[in-house]
């Protein structure tokens, strides 16, 4: 609606400068007396200069692609191929790749807004204030080091929200669907128990040629020949990256279709068990799935360890929240009553479960089990670290509110099982995400009303 206002601005504000161009000269003022009057009549002044406007590159259900934002990306992917040595597809091919991208990427924001997902400024502050510390720049200079390197913060920081907001999107839409079977997290950890020298990574390319759910045969025909020949081309030697950025329609098209290092477990599904018996620079056959026709190849292969010791602590607490009625000070008092009662003799278990405030370990005593002190928020890590084994900390705050906590133990534990199993199932259902988010991208895709301009 907001895009329909403007242009009936834009034309309203054209109709009148056209009839103002139009309209007969007013008449002229009674002459002054003190100008001769013979003077010449002044000159018309020119007629005002039209002012260039944004054009639709493509309208998106009731939204729409701006050329500028096609004509930025395209500058941005040009100089990002450019800078790894890629050759350059055709222009209107990039084109056309670019304006996909933009236009699924238009859908899926679309949607996150009727489900109404939004990132927060607090959110994007702290993205933003990780990427910061992964440079080791502050925060607070983070603008100016992005305007050093010709990058404007303020579109960085929508690019970053919009990106933050898709992936929301994707882990409501995809990830929860996701099902990994009792039996397939046990498989998958009794041979990765079996197996422990097996610590190889794989880099993988991919491209894909879809096919709409609706097509028609004779599409069908032709989007297989495409798969054909770019799978000839492959085969011949062309870089793999050349052809994913000029006929792939995957998501990582524009990255030459670059996957990233993977475990054999982390692979699309499709050609998990395919991968580790090629080797660096092989190419799969085309490979028929729901979502199209995919190609792989298999980049470089690399070893990986892997760190099971970890440093745990067991502890329990008692959590109390302000009201309406108690306030900070209010609540820090009781809890310093609490500890006083349990120093007494009194036991922390028994007031923890009719007193605490946290439903999940409450039942528990209080109980937090065996975890590592970082899995905590860090104002209960910093109180915890401190103390000594039995010891009650002072009343504390953190953003849950005011605890008390006791330290029942410390250990260094083996934790290979757990950690075994936490990466089972991340590649699990990492290898099912790759295909069921193309399918969910591409219908998507297929549902929305697409005009281009």
């Amino acid at each position: 609606m907001i895009y329909k206002r403007f242009f009936a601005l834009v034309l309203l504000l054209a109709g009148a400068a056209a009839m103002a161009q139009n309209a007969p000269p007013a008449a002229p003022p009674a002459s002054s007396s003190a100008a001769p009057a013979t003077a010449p009549a002044s000159p018309p002044a020119p007629p005002p200069r039209g002012v260039s406007l944004d054009r639709v590159a493509a309208v998106v259900n009731d939204g729409i692609v701006l050329q500028s934002s096609l004509d930025r990306q395209v500058q941005v992917v040009t100089e990002r191929l450019q800078q790894a040595g890629q050759q350059m597809p055709p222009r209107d091919i990039l084109r056309q790749q670019v304006l996909e991208r933009l236009i699924v990427q238009e859908v899926q924001l679309q949607r996150a807004a009727r489900l109404g997902i939004k990132v927060s400024d607090e959110q994007l502050n702290a993205a933003l204030n990780d990427v910061a510390q992964r440079n080791n720049v502050r925060f607070s200079d983070l603008p100016a080091v992005l305007e050093r390197q010709g990058i404007d913060y303020r579109a960085y920081r929508e690019e970053m929200r919009r990106e933050m907001t898709l992936a929301q999107l994707r882990q409501r839409d995809v990830y929860t669907r996701i099902y990994v079977s009792p039996r397939e997290l046990e498989q998958c950890v009794a041979k990765a128990e079996s197996t422990p020298e097996d610590t190889k990574e794989y880099e993988v390319a991919h491209i894909l040629v879809s096919v709409p759910s609706s097509a028609t045969p004779q599409q069908i025909e032709e989007r297989t020949a495409r798969a054909q020949a770019v799978h000839e081309r492959a085969e011949r030697g062309e870089d793999f990256a050349d052809l994913a950025v000029a006929y792939s329609d995957g998501a990582t098209a524009l990255e030459g279709g670059k996957l990233g290092w993977r475990k054999a477990n982390q692979l699309p599904s499709i050609v998990a068990e395919l991968v580790p018996g090629m080797k660096p620079g092989d190419v799969t056959e085309v490979i028929r799935t729901p979502s199209g026709f995919n190609i792989f190849k298999l980049v470089e292969v690399r070893g990986a360890g892997q760190v099971a010791l970890q440093e745990q602590v067991h502890v329990r607490h008692i959590l109390m929240q302000t009201t309406a009625v108690e306030d900070e000070e209010t609540v820090r008092q009781k809890l310093s009553r609490i500890r006083e009662r349990v120093l007494k003799g009194e036991d922390f278990a028994a007031i923890a479960s009719v007193s605490s405030a946290d439903k999940g370990s409450a039942t528990q005593g209080g109980d937090l089990g065996w975890a590592s002190a970082t899995s905590f928020v860090p104002e209960f890590t910093k109180n915890v670290e401190a103390l000594q084994i039995d010891e009650i900390s002072q009343p504390f705050k953190t953003p849950y509110g005011w605890h008390i906590a006791q330290l029942l133990g410390r250990r260094t534990y083996d934790a290979s099982t757990d950690v075994t199993r936490n990466k089972c199932m991340g590649q699990l259902r990492e290898a099912r995400a790759e295909e069921e988010t193309e399918i969910w991208a591409r219908r998507l895709r297929d549902e929305a009303y697409v005009e281009y301009r």
